[in-house]
């Protein structure tokens, strides 16, 4: 039997250049706030063209690694936000027709022990994000598009106060594909708003009192309730969901 090798991958000069620099990036070895040196001199030390450079720290900006200050002709290293992870992992589901209901089965297994972790770990500042969401739901038009982003913000406050930056970011997306699904909740169905506020009210409550088995058990009815709002308003679970606009 004669052995076979796989075909050697060749791969663009600026991809080679970016992988070198993001490596560079995600080790620590090139701090958030470090400046690249300029394209020039970075088109030297790799044995390229400058172009071929330009195009490396485009992708790298691409994905949130590097960013250039406003006046400035260089590039420095940057975190990925989390609006911008959020985005390209959002973009990825509704490429995958993502339903709502596996959009509100992944709420139900990351929301309550993130209420749960919420209310052990939340500090007075916390809570006040929590109350400033919960009071922007109360008082949001009946623009029930302005509603469902508070309603999403209220989520968002109890994310953050669980002070778990990996459940934070998993949370992100889901929050982005639910806001469709609820708009259009809480336009066929009036009362779904008193229901969501005081859900908001018994989570603030089980959080203030450090109560961390109320937090869960409350944020696992609220998220329950959204699919039974569902099913009243006449939304079809297995709909692919669509980008928010």
């Amino acid at each position: 039997m004669s052995v076979e090798f796989e075909q050697i991958r060749i791969e663009p000069a600026y991809r080679k250049v970016a992988a070198a620099i993001g490596e560079r990036i995600l080790s620590r070895a090139l701090s958030a706030g470090e400046r690249l040196p300029p394209e020039t001199e970075l088109a030297r030390q790799f044995g390229v063209n400058r172009s071929t450079v330009r195009e490396a720290l485009r992708e790298l900006e691409s994905r949130g690694l590097l960013r250039r200050a406003p006046g400035s002709k260089r590039m420095s290293v940057s975190r990925p936000g989390r609006a911008s992870i959020a985005a390209g992992v959002g973009d990825a589901l509704l490429l995958h027709d993502v339903t709502v209901r596996e959009v509100w089965e992944a709420l139900t297994v990351i929301e309550p022990p993130l209420a749960r972790l919420a209310a052990r770990a939340h500090t007075s500042a916390d809570l006040a994000a929590l109350r400033a969401g919960m009071a922007a739901f109360r008082a949001a038009p009946r623009d029930r598009g302005a509603a469902a982003h508070a309603a999403a913000e209220v989520f968002r406050a109890i994310g953050a106060a669980a002070h778990n930056p990996v459940l934070a970011l998993a949370q992100e997306p889901l929050l982005r594909l639910l806001e469709p699904s609820l708009r259009g909740m809480m336009a066929q169905l009036p009362q779904a708003r008193a229901r969501i506020a005081t859900a908001h009210e018994r989570l603030h409550e089980a959080l203030a009192g450090r109560d961390a088995e109320a937090a869960e058990g409350w944020m696992a009815r609220h998220v329950r309730d959204f699919r039974r709002g569902f099913e009243l308003a006449g939304i079809d679970l297995e709909l692919r969901v669509s980008a928010d606009e």
